[in-house]
């Protein structure tokens, strides 16, 4: 179904009508931010804001950097590795300046995650934190990269300032262990090297341009790079836009015309976070506050509180955290209108908490990589719809197909297929895993999920084909982590579901067959610390004597999430007795 309704009100002026021609390329969108908003600021971190002016000088000298100082060419592959810092922004923006395309790598990655994507992305150079480079170093020669340039947390940050934080993060945190990368570049000479520089304007212009190389599991857990064009990004961001340009109860706009100041605790290098901050918001000049480690409750509380934030974007995880601290309720909501959730689901005693404490609701989306990420939203200021993931965006149509591939009647269950200006080109390399991520027409992206589509065009995800697992927003996917546990020689089989959990929406647990009384949780554990990302890491471990197994031997995860919820649903009955 054509998804055009919208239980929300635009702001005045504002239509429906999705724009595609105001842009055709992601760098104009920069270009053009960069000479509006020159003295707005545009991004702070650890306490130092640097205006638009500073970074289109700063991504400048880089784009001149790497044409100038690098054997890369247009249409290169660039490795970005950090987290939440000025950094960033200026990495990002003049490597899509001087035409190179780019691959956000999670800093989370275990050395086994970081080759793959590497190899797999064809990566020619990489700019990562110096916490990341000792593993860096261990994996590069077995890379195509050629240039590593090295930068520490706040080398953006004013002379003393820096020198103090770098030197605390280095020997009094220990956050930077030993690493030998004697020809790596330190950015902060990077920029030098091209200073006033002017870079060549040769970027990858065209629409169909793949610029972001954006990977993700799919439909197994070999890790696929979505190709991210020009019109995806682009689109997607002018589809947030729209979404967020609406009037509250008493009609008046939840965006006007003075600049947002919006919290930016999810990563940057995950695709939500990625085209919220660094495509929508900046595109409209607003300013972003980079959350380096939003674990940390605290700090993250500390470096909000001076702010007015009148927009907070996060997931079910982080507002959970958040409300746990006394000092989070101490912050100054005044002007705060409006809540993002996404990346996984928001449960529905979060967003009663949240809007007692902060008087907003929150506004829960839905979206997938390949859609670079947006496929719904809910309206906010009143008109959410609790327990759905809101409306089709802007110049994006919706169905539900069955088993056959028939769309089924509004109202019914089926897998959710979305048609938009937002879907990826493809798997990179993977025309086979491509042909398969849609319907046999070409025309549909497969998402994977059950969904129900009601008569008003409000979406509600109840059930995922794939047995993908999702862990405070990231995709874990069971065939890698059974494939890793599987190589520890005492393990004779294992298999991995996912289970609810009040935390992180869903955990991992691992059921293991061994047959030697040595292998205990400890050593599972110690084992997986090794070779899987924190976020993959099995919460719970159940050893078994058997698993169920299909006649031909295919693990029946199935049967397993059937026994979880058999068991939960025991555990609520007898506490309901008691």
């Amino acid at each position: 179904m054509e998804a055009s309704f919208w239980d929300g009100k635009r702001a005045p002026g504002i239509s429906d009508t999705l724009d595609l021609s105001q842009y055709n390329a992601a760098v104009e969108v920069i270009e053009s931010a960069f000479k509006k908003y020159a003295d707005r600021p545009a991004f702070t971190s650890i306490g130092h804001t640097m205006t638009f002016k500073d970074i289109d000088e700063q991504s400048a000298a880089f784009a001149y950097y790497l044409q100038n100082h690098t054997n890369l060419k247009p249409g290169d592959t660039i490795a970005i590795q950090m987290p939440n810092i000025l950094q960033y922004p200026i990495a990002m923006y003049g490597a899509l300046r001087a035409g190179l395309r780019v691959t956000n790598t999670n800093p989370l990655y275990t050395e086994r995650e970081m080759l793959h994507q590497f190899n797999d992305s064809g990566a020619k150079a990489l700019v990562c934190m110096n916490v990341f480079a000792r593993s860096v170093q261990n994996v590069v020669e077995n890379t195509g990269i050629e240039t590593v340039i090295i930068t520490s947390l706040a080398d953006m940050l004013p002379g003393a300032k820096r020198v103090l934080i770098n030197a605390a993060a280095k020997y009094v945190k220990k956050m930077v262990p030993a690493y030998s990368l004697p020809d790596a570049v330190p950015f902060r000479k990077a920029l030098k090297l091209g200073q006033g520089k002017a870079f060549a304007a040769n970027h990858m212009p065209n629409p169909d341009d793949t610029i972001v190389l954006q990977y993700t599991g799919g439909t197994t857990g070999v890790a696929k790079g979505a190709e991210l064009t020009n019109r995806n990004l682009v689109a997607n961001m002018l589809q947030s836009k729209l979404a967020m340009l609406q009037v509250d109860e008493k009609g008046e706009p939840l965006k006007g015309t003075e600049q947002a100041i919006v919290v930016a605790p999810l990563p940057l290098y995950h695709i939500y976070a990625f085209t919220v901050h660094l495509m929508a918001l900046f595109e409209q000049g607003d300013h972003s506050i980079l959350i380096a480690n939003p674990r940390d409750t605290e700090t993250f509380i500390k470096f909000m509180k001076p702010w007015k934030l009148t927009t907070f974007v996060g997931l079910n995880t982080l507002f959970v955290s958040l409300m746990a601290s006394p000092r989070f309720r101490e912050m100054d909501f005044s002007k705060l209108k409006f809540t993002i959730s996404g990346g996984t689901a928001l449960m529905d005693d979060t967003a009663k908490r949240w809007k007692e404490i902060t008087g907003v609701g929150i506004s829960e989306a839905y979206g997938l990589t390949e859609c670079s990420p947006g496929v719904t939203m809910n309206p906010a200021a009143g008109y959410e719809r609790m327990g759905t993931v809101g409306q089709a965006c802007a110049g994006t149509a919706l169905k539900c197909i069955n088993d056959q591939g028939e769309e089924v009647a509004v109202g019914e269950r089926g897998e959710l297929c979305v048609k938009g200006p937002q879907v990826m080109k493809g798997y990179w390399k993977r025309p086979d895993a491509s042909k398969d991520a849609f319907t046999a027409d070409g025309e549909w992206f497969r998402t994977g999920d059950v969904a129900i589509i009601d008569e008003d065009g409000f979406v509600s995800i109840v059930d995922r084909i794939k047995d993908m697992i999702i862990v405070s927003g990231f995709n874990v996917f069971p065939n890698e982590i059974e494939g890793v546990v599987a190589e520890h020689p005492l393990v004779e089989n294992c298999a991995v579901i996912g289970v609810p959990n009040d935390k992180s929406g869903e955990a991992v647990k691992l059921f293991v067959v061994t047959q030697d009384a040595s292998l205990t949780e400890g050593v599972i554990r110690a084992y997986c610390k090794e070779h899987l990302t924190g976020y993959k890491m099995p919460r719970y471990i159940e050893f078994r004597d058997e698993l169920p197994m299909t006649p031909v031997g295919k693990i029946l995860r199935r049967e397993l999430k059937d026994e979880e919820e058999a068991k939960r649903e025991s555990k609520a009955k007898d506490s309901a007795a008691a």
